[in-house]
C-alpha cells in the first residue's frame, strides 16, 4: 500500500496536518489540497478539535510549491486539471485565511509557492534555521499566487514586489523582519515543540515564548531602503532604470537576477501586486490570481520556463516576448480579464 500523501488526524485536542510527500519536497498535488479541505472543514465546528497544526513528514522540508510538472502538461493541452488545482488549492487557501481556530504551520526547512500558501495565513508561523523562504515562480513564467497579491503587496519598502519579482531565497531572520515568520525555534528542538503543543495546544503562545530562540540578523536589513528608494518605480521598466541608474554592486546583480526572469511574468507580478494591495478582501485576490494562473498556465513562457528550469535544466529559457518593454498592455489586459461566470474562481460555500 502506498502512502497517504497528507496524514490528517486529531491528536489530543489538536487537528493535525502532515504532508507526506517528502520525494517530492511535498509538492501539493489536486488531492493534497482536497484531503486538507476536507479534514478543515470536518474540524470546524468540531468542539473536540482546539487548533490545527501543519507539518511534514522526512527531512527536507516543508513544502516547496505546486505540483509543476503536472501544471506544465496540463497547461500544454486544454489546461483543465491545472485549472482544476489552482480553482482548489485556492479555495484551501482562502478556508486557511479565514478559518476561526488557531493554526500552526511548522515551516521547517524549504517553504516556497504553495507551501507559503498554506503556511502565511496560519496565526503561527515557526521558522528554523533550515528555512529557506522564496516565491520563485518569475524564473519560471508563472506568478507569485496563493496569496502573493495579498500578503506581499502589504510588506514594508516594496520588500514585497522585490521578493515577487527577483524570486529572492531569504532566511528565518529576514522572514521574522517580515512577518512571514513569527516566531524561530532551533530546528533540534522542533519535535519538543510539537508534544509540547499536542499536549497542552492552549499555551501554544506561551510555548512558542518559551522555545523561541535568535534567529540573528536579517541580512536584507542592510539593503531595505535601497529596495524602498528602488523599487518604488511605477512600472518594471522604471524599477530596471532605476537599478541601472544606482550603479551599485547589489543594484547590478538585482539587474542580472531579473535579466533571467520572464519579462511577461514581471509585468504580471508588478500589476498582481498593484490589484492586491486594493482588494477589498481575501477572497477578491484570489479571484484575480485565479483569472491569471487559468491563462498564464497555458501560454509560451511559462511551459518554456519549465522546460528550461525543470525538464531539461539547460537553464535557458527563450521568453516570448524578450524584453519587458514588449510586453503590451493588452497581453496584460487579457491574462487578468473576468472569466465567463460560471469559469470564475469561488471560496467554499
Amino acid at each position: 500500500m502506498s502512502e497517504p500523501e497528507v496524514i490528517t488526524r486529531i491528536e489530543g485536542r489538536v487537528g493535525r496536518i502532515t504532508l507526506n510527500r517528502p520525494q517530492a519536497l511535498h509538492a501539493l498535488t489536486t488531492n493534497m489540497c482536497r484531503l486538507m479541505i476536507d479534514a478543515l472543514l470536518a474540524w470546524r465546528d468540531d468542539p473536540a478539535v482546539a487548533l490545527v497544526l501543519i507539518d511534514h513528514s522526512g527531512e527536507r522540508g516543508f513544502c516547496a510549491g505546486g505540483d509543476i510538472r503536472m501544471l506544465a502538461e496540463s497547461g500544454a493541452g486544454d489546461g483543465r486539471l491545472a485549472r482544476e488545482f489552482f480553482f482548489v488549492e485556492y479555495r484551501l487557501n482562502h478556508l486557511l485565511f479565514n478559518y476561526a481556530k488557531p493554526r500552526v504551520a511548522i515551516m521547517d526547512g524549504v517553504t516556497m509557492g504553495g507551501g507559503v500558501g498554506l503556511s502565511r495565513p496560519c496565526r503561527f508561523r515557526v521558522a528554523t534555521e533550515r528555512t529557506t523562504f522564496a516565491m520563485p515562480e518569475t524564473g519560471i513564467g508563472l506568478f507569485p499566487d496563493v496569496g502573493g497579491g495579498w500578503y506581499l503587496s502589504r510588506m514594508p519598502d516594496h520588500l514585497g514586489l522585490w521578493l515577487a519579482l527577483t524570486g529572492a531565497r531569504i532566511k528565518a531572520a529576514d522572514c521574522e523582519l517580515l512577518q512571514i515568520a513569527t516566531d524561530f525555534v532551533e530546528s533540534a528542538r522542533i519535535p519538543e515543540l510539537k508534544a509540547a503543543i499536542l499536549a497542552a495546544p492552549g499555551r501554544t503562545e506561551a510555548l512558542l515564548t518559551e522555545f523561541e530562540a535568535d534567529a540573528g540578523r536579517p541580512t536584507i536589513a542592510q539593503h531595505q531602503d535601497e529596495i524602498a528608494r528602488l523599487f518604488a518605480g511605477d512600472s518594471v521598466e522604471a524599477i530596471l532604470a532605476a537599478l541601472e541608474a544606482a550603479d551599485t554592486d547589489w543594484a547590478r546583480e538585482q539587474l542580472k537576477v531579473l535579466a533571467t526572469k520572464s519579462p511577461q511574468t514581471l509585468k504580471v507580478a508588478f500589476r498582481q501586486l498593484r490589484l492586491g494591495a486594493k482588494a477589498r478582501d481575501f477572497a477578491e485576490n484570489m479571484a484575480m490570481e485565479y483569472r491569471i494562473g487559468a491563462r498564464v498556465v497555458q501560454r509560451h513562457d511559462f511551459l518554456e520556463g519549465v522546460r528550461a528550469v525543470i525538464v531539461e535544466k539547460d537553464n535557458a529559457p527563450k521568453w516570448n516576448p524578450a524584453t519587458p518593454s514588449a510586453v503590451d498592455e493588452a497581453t496584460l489586459d487579457a491574462i487578468f480579464a473576468p472569466l465567463p461566470s460560471d469559469q470564475e474562481w469561488s471560496p467554499l460555500p
